[in-house]
């Protein structure tokens, strides 16, 4: 039995840059996320579509100085396409506080160019401060973390790697005293703008609500480090840090990431905003 939907390792997308070698490292994750735009003339409902990551992604490769490589798996399931992005561009919306970046995506071009893919739709598949309230989200729920941690993102496809964890602390978030979620998971480098989702559960505790829905609450933004603080025992002043991951990590949830979609929405033309 699944407990993640296949569909949502399809809206999952690896980041990258272009190495000396000509090859690319993934260094870094994003996924697609729709947001509601209307209905079309025959009522049926239509999204736009963006590319959310973190804003230090995003960052880095502005001070690099490089483009962005944000690579889809095709249809045919024989290899991948790579599509270059620049960072400098003005169609980024950056979330002046928080750790997330977004960018408004051509789906067109990506059926044209036959690649597979797929989105985390904003009223179906996520959950909101509200409705995580409502189903009583708390510490110990189990969740997902998906992305490409240490850049291993596949050689000839995008193989995401899912891993297992539990909400650490989110009192603060559910009390609205803080925009952060914790939680207890491996993260390292390259999982940085990957979705958090919850995992599903049959069963609960007498009392509380079981969680049968595998929804998106946010997005990994880093991990907490553990630094420890080596001294002279000569001159009684730090010599070295040593730091090591303290197997917390922070995560940016959905409300914040709909603020961002919101404001990016504002910049857009008007002849094609819903």
């Amino acid at each position: 039995m699944a407990l993640i939907p296949s569909f949502y390792l399809d809206a999952v997308v690896a980041l990258g840059d272009i190495s000396p070698d000509g090859t690319t490292r993934y260094h870094s994750t994003g996924f697609l996320y729709g947001w509601p735009a209307g209905e079309n003339e025959h009522g049926q409902k239509v999204h736009r579509t963006f590319l959310l990551t973190n804003k230090h992604v995003l960052e880095g490769a502005l001070t690099r100085d490089c483009a962005l490589q944000a690579r889809f798996n095709t249809q045919d399931e024989t290899g991948a396409n790579t599509y270059e992005i620049d960072p400098t561009g003005e169609h980024w919306t950056v979330n002046l506080d928080y750790d997330v970046a977004v960018l408004s995506v051509n789906t067109m071009r990506l059926d044209a160019d036959g690649i597979k893919f797929s989105v985390f739709h904003a009223e179906q598949h996520t959950f909101t401060l509200e409705q995580a309230r409502s189903a009583e989200i708390a510490e110990g729920d189990g969740i997902f973390v998906l992305g490409f941690p240490l850049g291993l993102a596949g050689d000839e496809r995008n193989y995401v790697i899912a891993r297992q964890g539990v909400i650490a602390r989110a009192q603060d978030w559910l009390k609205e005293k803080s925009r952060d979620i914790l939680i207890d998971a491996s993260i390292f480098p390259g999982n940085s703008g990957g979705p958090v989702v919850l995992k599903p559960e049959v069963a609960a505790i007498s009392g509380t609500k079981a969680n049968d829905r595998c929804v998106l609450i946010g997005m990994v933004s880093s991990y907490v480090p553990y630094r420890e603080v080596a001294v002279s025992q000569q001159t009684g002043r730090p010599r070295m840090v040593f730091e090591e991951n303290s197997g917390l990590g922070k995560v940016v949830p959905n409300d914040v990431i709909q603020d961002t979609i919101r404001s990016a929405v504002q910049k857009l033309p008007s002849s094609t905003r819903c």
